[in-house]
């Protein structure tokens, strides 16, 4: 059973920072946090440790740019992975980054939605309704939709089409498919464990909701709460 402050999600944060040298002590500290609380997420974890253990820093460096910024799979800033270019996604970021001033959360050189710096927002968040909508509202949808990135077929398609636009030559994917993946899944899977109890609306009704609850409850902008139904996250 997780802890209630959530600080295991400040390491985790780290699995999606670009690589260093850190990396090789960070992932034996998650795999034992994962051992301890999430089991169940071993097996999915170790394919990412193994390689994180076992892999030179430059072709972690590599891998991790391919994965996320040049010719990217998909991107860790959570409201472009939702909206898009939208407009909407300009009111998240700034609800986003009212929340991680608040927390005192440092967010660097990356966006106040970036997934590192909402993994180390969380465990911050003293309002658990605001906690708990921003996990089941924008944080599982959001990785839902970078895993379906992975997909075999669509990896294959995006790889055609990178070759004929650029005429370039691409890296091939790791034995198991892009590494990322298994890293993502694991925190997919732990927060459907801790969140499991939480109602959600459907997808098509994430992008009204999260522009309503992104703020502060104290400031009455959460104010989609009661308005959920009663479905909830499933394991």
């Amino acid at each position: 059973m997780a802890t209630h402050t959530y600080i295991q999600y400040q390491l985790l944060s780290n699995l999606f920072r670009y690589p260093s040298e850190d990396l090789r002590t960070q992932t034996p500290e998650c795999r034992d946090l994962l051992e301890m609380l999430y089991p169940d997420t071993l097996k999915t974890f170790r394919k990412f440790a193994d390689w994180a253990m076992h892999t030179p820093l430059y072709e972690m460096e590599e891998v991790f740019t391919k994965t996320f910024h040049i010719q990217a799979i998909c991107y860790l800033d959570l409201g472009f992975v939702i909206f898009g270019e939208d407009y909407k996604r300009g009111e998240f970021l700034v609800n986003m980054k009212r929340e991680q001033q608040k927390a005192g959360n440092e967010c660097g050189k990356e966006l106040p939605d970036n997934l590192v710096n909402v993994l180390t927002l969380i465990p911050r968040i003293a309002d658990k309704a605001l906690l708990d909508e921003l996990a089941v509202m924008v944080v599982i949808p959001a990785l839902k939709k970078m895993m379906e990135e992975f997909d075999a077929s669509r990896m294959e398609l995006r790889t055609k089409m990178l070759r004929k636009k650029h005429n370039a030559v691409l890296q091939e994917d790791q034995k198991n498919g892009n590494i990322y993946r298994f890293a993502i899944q694991t925190l997919l899977d732990v927060f459907t464990s801790d969140f499991r109890n939480i109602p959600y609306h459907e997808p098509e009704h994430i992008h009204a909701s999260v522009m309503n609850g992104a703020g502060s409850a104290t400031c009455g902008t959460c104010s989609f709460t009661s308005k959920r139904p009663t479905k909830t996250v499933q394991p």
